[in-house]
């Protein structure tokens, strides 16, 4: 594999940070949020709102976000995403009510989701499909996996030390300093609004996946209903319209839809996964927030030393089967921690063997279903391959945990350790089925077709 150039290894260096700077976010909040509730003496449903407002709007703005990327230059929306969500996150840092935090979540979602696309585009114009690209998933898939416990650890530290707002000024510094750094990155010509911008389906799609976002999370069949209906609207238009924000000719490409649904079910495995040891980690073995976020820390040491690896794997094996070892690992690493959960067992006997398993596993999938995803957009479509590949992620997060939430919680029946064992193990084990899934699903990749040449109507952002 060569070697990444200079200024490309340093576009990489900044636009990981930004992967990081999102898992990390959510991760923070997590851990702060009990502080919060005793500040801003808020009870635990209008805690529930201050980190669900932020997956409603980064879940609903995606797709947007990517297309928009496209058509408006991609350093341009991903200075303007950090912006935003520094300035959102400045407001959280100053509310004084439980309102307005909300608000402030909500708003930090809208410039995750503008801004995370875009950066996602921004690679892939940089680093053409191939091994380099392989490498480059592999450094935001490392930076994800590393950002979940950093952001768990350093939540826990600041709010001890500091207070739950020094959470949301971190957010400030690091967005500042991301977003001044990207004014170094290239940006090229772009289309305008005028040539190529679908207002309906952009009203349609936001609408449609921000209700679905809200009832998913808010548990809500009438928004869940509302929300398919204005998807079934968005999908209506996209065939009418001359310039769609989807063209319906990329949703039927075989190998981008499969790489869509692997992806989501990736997530609707892994997502909880975290959420449910912490919890096993903190209410049955007693052990504290902090000391439940380290105890995730062996799993993220081998995302990191495993994501580079990922591309070598790629070039020797090929991509499908990569991809199909990856969710096997994926199948048995659930499987082996639902059966070693033990209310009476420790830390070394439960957790730790099966979340190495765990670590290996997140970058294969990763990176398989990213490279898979995106390998036949074309250039002017590499936000849109952003914000789709996104999308899936995103919902496939959501949709898992309320799922395997309310397994649990139907498992569960009572607060005993036993109780809240058993509860884990049949949530981790519904986890292990979607792996399962995926596992057959992988077994039908085959190498992407590429994307059909369009028709040149003027430059899109490129930042080469």
């Amino acid at each position: 594999m060569s070697r990444t150039p200079g200024p490309r290894r340093g576009a990489l260096g900044l636009l990981a940070a930004t992967q990081l700077l999102m898992i990390m976010d959510t991760a923070i909040v997590n851990v702060a949020l009990p502080s919060v509730g005793e500040d801003l003496r808020a009870g635990s449903e209008g805690l529930s709102w201050v980190a669900n407002a932020y997956l409603i709007t980064f879940g609903g703005l995606l797709l947007l976000g990517g297309r928009a990327a496209d058509l408006f230059g991609h350093r341009r929306m991903y200075t303007g995403g950090l912006a935003l969500l520094a300035a959102a996150s400045a407001a959280g840092g100053l509310a004084q009510s439980t309102g307005a935090l909300t608000a402030a979540r909500a708003a930090q979602g809208v410039g995750a989701a503008f801004a995370g696309a875009a950066a996602f585009a921004l690679l892939l114009v940089l680093f053409p499909d191939g091994p380099a690209r392989h490498k480059a998933l592999g450094a935001f898939a490392a930076m994800g996996g590393l950002g979940g416990v950093l952001g768990t650890v350093l939540g826990g530290v600041l709010t001890d030390l500091l207070g739950w707002r020094s959470t949301f000024w971190l957010n400030v510094a690091v967005a500042a300093v991301l977003g001044l750094l990207a004014l170094r990155l290239p940006d090229g010509g772009t289309r305008g609004a005028g040539a190529g911008f679908d207002p309906l389906g952009a009203l349609t799609a936001t609408a449609g996946l921000g209700l679905l976002a809200y009832a998913l999370v808010g548990r809500s069949p009438l928004a869940g209903a509302a929300g398919l209906a204005l998807l079934a609207a968005f999908a209506a238009v996209q065939r009418r319209v001359a310039r769609p924000l989807v063209p319906p000719a990329v949703l039927a490409r075989p190998a981008l839809r499969r790489a869509n649904a692997l992806s989501a079910l990736a997530q609707m495995a892994l997502f909880p996964m975290f959420f449910l040891v912490s919890l096993y980690l903190q209410n049955v073995l007693d052990r504290s927030p902090l000391a439940g976020g380290l105890g995730l820390l062996p799993l993220s040491l081998v995302v990191v030393a495993t994501a580079p690896l990922t591309g070598r794997l790629i070039v020797r094996l090929g991509l499908g089967r990569t991809t199909t070892l990856g969710f096997g690992l994926l199948l048995a690493g659930m499987v082996w921690l639902a059966l070693s959960l033990s209310a009476d067992g420790t830390y070394a006997t439960t957790v730790l063997a099966p979340s190495l398993v765990l670590g290996a596993a997140l970058p294969l999938v990763m990176v398989t279903t990213n490279a898979a995803a995106t390998a036949g957009a074309a250039p002017e479509e590499t936000g849109l391959a952003s914000g789709l590949i996104n999308t899936s992620q995103q919902f496939g997060s959501v949709l898992g945990l309320a799922v395997l939430v309310a397994v649990a919680t139907t498992r569960t029946g009572t607060s005993t350790p036993q109780a809240e064992t058993a509860g884990h193990q049949a949530a981790l084990l519904v986890g292990a089925a979607f792996a399962a899934a995926a596992v057959l699903l992988s077994l039908r990749s085959g190498p992407p077709a590429p994307a059909p040449a369009p028709p040149r109507r003027g430059r899109v952002g490129d930042p080469r």
